[in-house]
């Protein structure tokens, strides 16, 4: 694949646009408005610079990408010409199924139709196009450029040569891939960090144990490289609380309930990193 097109330019979709313009991709981002747009493009210069600073990346090289990155606000203007088109946009069923429609509309007929969904299942983001058989998750992790993972998820109609080529858009912009072979809500990684996540914060919010005590024993008992919480945090408190919602919602599974303490946080905006508040607090 030569021409990827990557709708959404927020902390997700411009980490894609960044490794693939990286990978050697000609990449066309997406967004609403240009004020959208400048934040993500402002974000992957920053990021490429602290690639160059470290000796990871030659200016020469972030330059190059810099330059393989074009931006639009038209969504047809996106996604005409792409080879694949991976949607990073808020994980809401009702928002991507909409945008699907309208992508399916506007890419070519061979193109591959991605979705960065973390837990909402391929088979009914599919179901608002005229092709299931070419819409696959393709979950990469945050931050983009500095997680190596990407979970390939099959939906029910999703093709063998549709995944094949996923897997190889993904090879290409350096990651190593899982596959998902059965679409059920929350995948594999992100229903293994929610049930984990939302145990840990039940502790939290029943006295059982401080934030920092839970995530030590997750880091020095089991050997994690991040307690579940400070990865709550990392995350956003409010993606992870939405992304386990959306697993119980499909699954009616209470251990994927959110608890009081999480909803609590979400609506006072203690929402970890980014607000500066979270479990933590990084003022």
């Amino acid at each position: 694949m030569s021409r990827a097109a990557v709708i959404g330019a927020g902390l997700m979709g411009s980490g894609i646009a960044q490794v693939s313009a990286v990978g050697g991709h000609d990449v066309i981002m997406r967004d609403v408005d240009d004020a959208a747009l400048a934040r993500g493009m402002a974000g992957i210069e920053k990021s490429l610079a602290r690639f160059v600073a470290k000796g990871s990346l030659t200016q020469a090289d972030a330059d190059a990408a810099i330059a393989r990155i074009d931006t639009t606000t038209s969504l047809e203007d996106a996604v005409s010409q792409a080879d694949i088109v991976v949607e990073a946009v808020f994980e809401n069923l009702d928002v991507k199924t909409e945008l699907f429609a309208a992508i399916d509309k506007a890419a070519p007929a061979d193109a591959v139709l991605a979705t960065n969904t973390s837990a909402i299942p391929i088979t009914r983001i599919a179901a608002a196009t005229s092709r299931p058989e070419s819409v696959v998750g393709t979950h990469f992790f945050s931050p983009v450029p500095m997680m190596k993972l990407c979970e390939l998820v099959r939906g029910y109609k999703t093709s063998d040569d549709t995944l094949a080529r996923a897997r190889d858009f993904a090879e290409s912009v350096g990651k190593t891939c899982v596959v998902v072979n059965r679409d059920v809500a929350g995948f594999v990684t992100t229903r293994l960090i929610t049930a984990l996540s939302m145990e840990a914060a039940r502790l939290v919010e029943n006295g059982v144990a401080s934030a920092e005590d839970i995530d030590i024993a997750c880091r020095l008992g089991f050997g994690h490289a991040m307690g579940p919480l400070q990865t709550a945090d990392l995350t956003g408190v409010d993606i992870l609380t939405n992304a386990s919602q959306n697993i119980y919602n499909d699954t009616q599974d209470e251990k994927f309930a959110p608890p009081e303490l999480l909803q609590r946080m979400v609506v006072a905006g203690d929402l970890g990193r980014k607000t500066g508040q979270g479990f933590y607090s990084y003022e």
